[in-house]
């Protein structure tokens, strides 16, 4: 009686087995999940989320003129200041091959610095069509554009390294991120603490909210931390470099596109942490000074350095469209796939980024 009693539940945990094994192989068969997901290579979530762009999207053409969906009108951007050299170089050739998209930097309203976060918030403001960032948006800009209807996306266009200037004269090999945090909180006040001479230490900095470049240097280098009391505030870059170059302890961070090759100060190698190698942001030879001259006489970016991921301090810079459905969107992502070309990735290079594809 007890065999009898045991048939049905047999048959009934086979059944379930085997409805569960078919289960398991429908996930992981149907698209879009299974080992994809696993292991990082399934759909890219959706854009608004803040990591809707860590990968960027396949170009559309190879050159300017394949780009489709550029709409005609005047647009209006704004933001990083990064981002000048770029639109030095791209601007003009995709306004000689798209008459129609006219372009227009726009600074912010009342004298604000322009910067990454202004561009952003004039973006949100509906001051302008699409904006460019040298940092990723924050939670809170995302839910700014939420509650106002729409959502950000940010799509990666190129990369850049951050260098790290100082006066031409200082002898020093290079120093840790660490190291650099220290001088920049304060902790470290000389620089024969890191191996240099017996000299005091003037760390130079824009302010917070001048732009994405010191926000990034605070959340990534800083570790959110307040800057000491000993560093000096400058307005702009151009100011800055100017004053590391008369100042035998300044040091200063930027760009490394607004680094490397002035002739004024020295750009110095970084490690990552103690006991690894310093990776220069440039390509030896080293050239300032008086023999420092035109474009042919100037120090090289280390482009595959930045592009490897052996350089510590890389970023990527963002084209940030507003996903409203209206010409403003059509607009940014027309300029993102502009720069996503070839020919954008190749004009890119020329202005001293790195390609990202």
């Amino acid at each position: 009686m007890a065999q009898k009693n045991e048939t049905p539940a047999l048959l009934i945990s086979l059944l379930i087995t085997l409805a569960l094994i078919g289960g398991g192989v429908w996930w992981f068969t149907r698209s879009g999940s299974g080992l994809g997901n696993l292991l990082g290579r399934g759909p890219d979530p959706s854009p608004g989320s803040s990591s809707s762009s860590s990968v960027p999207p396949a170009p559309v053409a190879d050159d300017f003129a394949g780009v489709p969906n550029v709409p005609s009108g005047l647009f209006s951007y704004g933001g990083s200041t990064t981002w000048a050299p770029i639109r030095g170089q791209v601007d003009p050739v995709i306004q000689s091959v798209w008459s129609g998209y006219q372009l227009r930097y726009t600074n912010p309203p009342s004298g604000d610095t322009p910067g990454s976060a202004s561009g952003i918030r004039m973006l949100l403001d509906n001051q302008l069509a699409f904006s460019q960032s040298s940092r990723a948006l924050n939670p809170q800009e995302y839910q700014e554009a939420e509650q106002r209807g729409f959502t950000l996306r940010e799509i990666p266009v190129a990369l850049e390294g951050m260098a790290i200037a100082i006066n031409p004269n200082l002898n020093l090999s290079g120093i840790t991120l660490d190291q650099l945090r220290d001088i920049y909180t304060g902790q470290i006040t000389n620089w024969n603490q890191v191996g240099g001479p017996n000299l005091p230490i003037t760390p130079y900095s824009r302010r917070v909210e001048d732009g994405g470049t010191v926000e990034f240097f605070v959340a990534n280098i800083l570790g959110g931390q307040n800057f000491g009391n000993s560093t000096r505030f400058i307005d702009t870059t151009t100011q800055a470099l100017r004053e590391v170059s008369t100042d035998p302890g300044g040091i200063y961070y930027a760009s490394a596109p607004e680094i490397v090759g002035q002739c004024t100060v020295k750009p110095i190698p970084i490690s990552a942490r103690s006991g690894d190698s310093f990776v220069a942001p440039y390509i030896e030879p080293l050239i300032i000074g008086s023999q420092c001259g035109g474009s042919s006489q100037r120090t090289q970016l280390n482009s595959d350095a930045f592009q490897t991921g052996e350089y510590p301090i890389t970023r990527r810079l963002f084209v940030v469209v507003k996903q409203n459905g209206q010409i403003d969107q059509q607009a940014g992502e027309a300029y993102a796939n502009l720069l996503l070309t070839d020919q954008g990735q190749a004009l890119i290079e020329a202005s001293g980024f790195v390609r990202i594809r």
